[in-house]
């Protein structure tokens, strides 16, 4: 008994002193850093090599975003309050971006097929945008204020 709690006292002191590392499987990797409060993150990745990063600031913003197929990239953001990105990758080598910083703001990303590329950074309050590209090679930029 003794053992056994020493040994979860020193794993869980060995896991608090360890840096943040990204979360490996598959070959994907997701980076999560997020402050304020009541921020959420979801999703899935299926295939191999994804690369998702989520940044989170402020109160109350959601990020959801699946990846399938091989090697797509997506990287969010966010600040401010009530915040969505809601982004689907399916397909190969497929980028995405994000930003938002103010409030209310909603980015809704979907990318099926190969080589496409879009970005988005919304920078006051209460803006919206839809990205849906297919086919291949496809590229889009949204910049609002």
């Amino acid at each position: 008994m003794f053992l056994a709690k020493s040994f979860t006292a020193a794993a869980l002191a060995l896991t608090l002193s360890l840096p943040a590392l990204p979360a490996l499987a598959g070959g994907h990797q997701i980076w999560i850093e997020q402050w304020g409060a009541n921020n959420q993150v979801g999703g899935g990745q299926t295939g191999y090599g994804q690369r998702l990063s989520v940044y989170q600031d402020g109160t109350s913003n959601i990020s959801i975003n699946t990846q399938d197929g091989r090697r797509n990239s997506a990287a969010i953001g966010q600040s401010g309050t009530d915040n969505l990105v809601d982004t689907h990758q399916c397909g190969r080598r497929n980028q995405v971006g994000v930003g938002q910083f103010g409030h209310g703001n909603e980015a809704v990303m979907t990318q099926c097929g190969r080589r496409n590329v879009a970005a988005v950074v919304q920078v006051g309050n209460n803006n919206d945008a839809s990205v849906s590209q297919h086919g291949s090679n496809n590229v889009v930029a949204i910049v609002q204020e």
